[in-house]
């Protein structure tokens, strides 16, 4: 079943110019981008995103992270693009992830991991409206 996620490809990807390698995995299995943009994200919009971990000790972190540069905001579809995604990104923690998956290949630790993905179709779909406005998807 087709389906649409959010990716984010993240300041390590950005700044060790691997968006174009990872971008092309993705296409390489079949997924269409939907929507593409480059935004620097503002407190605001990551106290949103990272609700579930704003009240974190370790948030301060995550947030100026996520703020060394801008970020590359996807939306790609397919069938099934959710789990397949998530599979081609291999685990969270990149020292857990294989080889050949993409946090296995760019990641470094649990943070500095490339990319984040949605984890459900019901996350993709809020996370998609929260990254890309009315117009800003495409169907082809």
């Amino acid at each position: 079943m087709s389906q649409t996620t959010l990716i984010l490809l993240k300041p390590d990807c950005v700044q060790k110019g691997h968006c174009g390698d990872v971008i092309q995995r993705f296409e390489a299995h079949g997924f269409k981008i939907r929507g593409i943009k480059m935004l620097q994200l503002t407190n605001e919009l990551l106290l949103e995103h990272y609700a579930h971990i704003a009240s974190r000790p370790f948030f301060p972190e995550v947030q100026e992270f996520m703020q060394k540069t801008p970020v590359v905001a996807l939306a790609i579809e397919g069938d099934d693009v959710v789990v397949r995604v998530r599979d081609l990104l291999g685990p969270t923690n990149s020292k857990d992830a294989a080889p050949g998956t993409i946090r296995g290949d760019y990641g470094v630790d649990m943070m500095i991991n490339v990319v984040h993905a949605s984890d459900s179709v019901e996350n993709a779909q809020i996370e998609l409206n929260r990254f890309f406005a009315p117009g800003e998807l495409f169907a082809y």
